[in-house]
């Protein structure tokens, strides 16, 4: 792994000094969330916008979400609370700083760039004031906003490696989705999702890996939560991740074994139950799978020549990851994960191992 390094980036709050972006045009997303039976619309997130990070850089994530600044999280939201004892929740953007600041501690010689955050699924209120007042008498003023979910990366550009001609940078992030708890209770332990992986900077794909995820933290405070992400940082495998991944570009799937596994997953969705448990798990869905066929066709970075007759898994592996940008992102961290579990199986399962081997069989 080829490293540089740089003068660590330091800062008590992040975006200290950035200003709003006041630029009116908003980029937007499609809001679709894909599901077994077909998608779902919902109303686009209202949202004061972009962060001017990285200009045209792709999203990491697209179905039903905006970027947003951390300025406009601590200026414009308001933070929930528990419901019967008023006690209030950690607030996304605390979440993102204690994230922030565990990196730091654990990286302190790297240079960890500026979060990109994303947000979903809108709530919107009034001020006591203006409960009475008709929806066109409603000033900006009397309005208040949160939203139920939030996913945030940074990445450090300087731990990186070169896959198949792919820059894959070390990356750092969380999901917080108050739908995966209960507000109307008394304060208990809050839920968060926190992972450290690789973001393929060609198509901003997430890699992340079995070790490098927490699909579950409970904590009561942030000072567990740092605690909790600092063991997860010291406790990840660069090296064994990046050695997997590598291993992807010198194995070949032939043209028939690929529509064996799309096919495959289709009939997955419907298996009897006790057959389903046999099996390794796949949590994409049917629209998912036919994104992956068709750009097996089309994407511009992985598909596949139509006079070729074979895709290597590094190609397969970032057709899955492609196709889980379109989920939800209180799923998103779940099926990536997953994504690279069915990579590495499927690499397995062309050397002659079982596990996943009815997938292409």
């Amino acid at each position: 792994m080829e490293t540089m390094q740089l003068q660590p980036v330091r800062a008590n709050l992040i975006y200290p000094n950035r200003n709003k972006v006041d630029n009116p045009y908003i980029q937007t997303v499609e809001p679709i969330e894909v599901t077994n039976t077909g998608i779902i619309s919902t109303n686009p997130v209202e949202a004061e916008l972009i962060s001017t990070r990285e200009g045209n850089k792709l999203p990491f994530i697209e179905a039903n979400t905006k970027e947003v600044t951390m300025q406009y999280l601590k200026e414009e939201c308001i933070t929930p609370v528990f419901s019967k004892d008023n006690e209030v929740t950690i607030s996304h953007s605390s979440f993102i700083e204690t994230v922030w600041e565990a990196a730091n501690k654990v990286f302190t010689n790297e240079r960890i760039d500026e979060p990109a955050i994303r947000v979903s699924h809108v709530i919107k209120g009034r001020i006591p004031e203006a409960i009475h007042k008709p929806v066109n008498q409603l000033l900006e003023s009397d309005k208040t906003i949160y939203f139920e979910r939030m996913m945030f990366c940074f990445e450090i550009p300087t731990i990186y490696e070169d896959i198949a001609g792919n820059r894959l940078s070390l990356t750092i992030g969380g999901v917080r989705a108050y739908n995966h708890m209960n507000l109307y209770s008394k304060k208990g332990a809050e839920k968060f999702k926190v992972f450290i992986g690789f973001q393929n900077m060609v198509c901003c794909n997430m890699c992340v890996s079995t070790d490098g995820y927490r699909s579950e933290l409970k904590v009561m405070s942030t000072t567990d939560l740092f605690n909790s992400v600092m063991r997860l940082l010291q406790e990840y495998n660069i090296a064994k991740h990046l050695y997997y991944m590598s291993a992807y570009k010198d194995t070949y799937m032939r043209e028939s074994q690929f529509a064996q596994f799309l096919g495959r997953c289709r009939l997955y969705q419907f298996l009897p139950v006790d057959q389903k448990k046999k099996l390794p798990q796949m949590l994409m869905t049917d629209t998912q799978i036919g994104l992956v066929a068709k750009a097996y066709y089309n994407d511009d970075n992985f598909s596949t020549l139509l006079d070729s007759r074979e895709i290597s898994m590094w190609n397969v592996y970032n057709l899955l990851t492609g196709a889980n940008k379109s989920s939800y992102i209180d799923n998103f961290l779940d099926r990536s994960l997953n994504a690279t579990q069915l990579a590495e199986g499927l690499n397995k399962a062309l050397y002659g191992e079982s596990e996943y081997s009815w997938f292409i069989n």
